[in-house]
């Protein structure tokens, strides 16, 4: 069996290697693939803080999928149609400009993550779920009725938006931009699990008893964590709308939400780079096994079914088994 780090450092690679070859020999569309599963890694990441570590079932955080894209697509829609977008108390118009972009992305999700926590969070087990579920669909159905950005249609940006000193247009330059992200949310999601927040909250998903015992706020500890989960998500929909240039209110369908679950699961559900594996072979499953048949997800069924019955640590768990007896 091989130790869990090797394998990080494999995935690692190849996230690196799969594009620069694809950019060599001239496949712009493997590396937009690359991209998209780099951005669907980034939502998974903060979905199993968390799922993985704070052990609560949120169906709902394509809610802070597509609020990410909808922040993205306000925004720029404004600044490439020149209209303002707020007049008064003070004068806010557009931008096109990522970072800001991604630093208002990051505090609406914030926000948003932490009134849904607040109020979905007094729940447990099934209630949660579908409290999460419902907040999402309300979103949804919101999206569909706004009218001024597109209602059902979508909204469309002409232009990707744009980051100091790179041609964002380019798909290795993109995906760069988007990999460093993920790298980013990584390096930081593996010191917030091994810091005493995150010891105490993976403490608090297994007695909260004894978390409570010791001084910590249980409720805190959770509405803290979704917060950062809620926060991470919506980047990740800015990132998403960025690459396609577009964004619909099916970026908040309860379907996406499974999705994520999905990537976790297949990865190793609380593995660091469980999600990151998860959605690498979700997006090269959907690639390769769509072009032949409709029905794909039928293969997706069995590999999940498998990994359910057989390796409940997912493929990490699967391949470095002797890690997870030592756990």
């Amino acid at each position: 069996m091989i130790k869990e780090r090797h394998l990080n450092i494999f995935v690692l690679g190849l996230l690196i290697f799969v594009p620069i070859f694809a950019y060599w020999n001239d496949q712009p569309f493997t590396i937009t693939l690359m991209t998209r599963a780099v951005i669907f890694a980034i939502a998974a990441v903060g979905l199993n803080l968390a799922l993985g570590t704070g052990g609560f079932i949120s169906f709902g955080h394509a809610a802070f999928f597509g609020l990410g894209g909808y922040v993205m697509g306000i925004l720029a829609w404004h600044s490439q149609n020149y209209v303002t977008l707020v007049e008064w108390p003070i004068l806010i118009e557009g931008t096109k400009s990522m970072p800001i972009i991604w630093i208002i992305t990051i505090a609406a999700s914030a926000l948003l993550a932490a009134i849904i926590g607040m109020i979905s969070l007094k729940t447990t087990g099934v209630y949660f779920i579908m409290i999460t579920l419902a907040f999402a669909q309300m979103m949804y159905y919101f999206s569909t009725s706004w009218s001024a950005y597109g209602g059902e249609d979508g909204l469309s940006i002409y232009v990707r938006n744009n980051f100091p000193g790179l041609n964002t247009l380019d798909p290795i330059q993109f995906f760069s931009i988007c990999c460093v992200i993920l790298l980013i949310v990584l390096f930081f999601m593996g010191r917030l699990i091994k810091s005493p927040f995150g010891l105490a909250l993976n403490a608090s998903r297994q007695s909260r008893q004894r978390i409570e015992a010791v001084g910590f706020d249980f409720h805190k500890l959770q509405l803290t964590a979704f917060i950062l989960s809620g926060a991470i998500t919506g980047l990740s929909g800015a990132l998403f709308a960025d690459l396609n240039r577009f964004v619909s209110p099916s970026m908040f369908s309860w379907q996406l939400s499974g999705e994520f679950i999905v990537f976790i699961i297949i990865g190793g559900v609380g593995r660091l780079f469980g999600p990151v594996i998860g959605a690498l072979i979700f997006v090269w499953l959907e690639h390769l096994i769509g072009g032949v048949s409709d029905y794909w997800h039928i293969f997706l069924g069995f590999i999940l079914l498998a990994i359910v019955l057989f390796g409940k640590g997912g493929i990490i768990g699967l391949l470095c088994q002797e890690d997870a007896q030592h756990e």
